[in-house]
């Protein structure tokens, strides 16, 4: 199946609505909007132009080892 997302005015939401529950659920259904994806594309489209344009921040394999080590240890005991 295709997921499409669908802007619309309140008025037209309930025709929209309407029309898909004439599909078998095997055909089309309402997939609830994740509500936090928005503000987590917004984080990551932060991220990807800092990297982008020179201002991220970049670890080595070792760095990030090194850190998930300490991290891990504090929650072993």
């Amino acid at each position: 199946m295709e997921t499409i997302k669908i802007e619309c005015k309140p008025n037209i939401r309930a025709k929209i609505l309407e029309f898909i529950s004439t599909f078998s659920d095997n055909e089309c259904k309402v997939v609830e909007e994740d509500l936090s994806f928005d503000k987590h594309k917004k984080k990551l489209d932060v991220t990807l132009d800092k990297m982008n344009n020179g201002n991220g921040k970049f670890y080595s394999i070792d760095e990030v080892e090194k850190h998930l080590d300490n991290v891990i240890s504090k929650y072993e005991n």
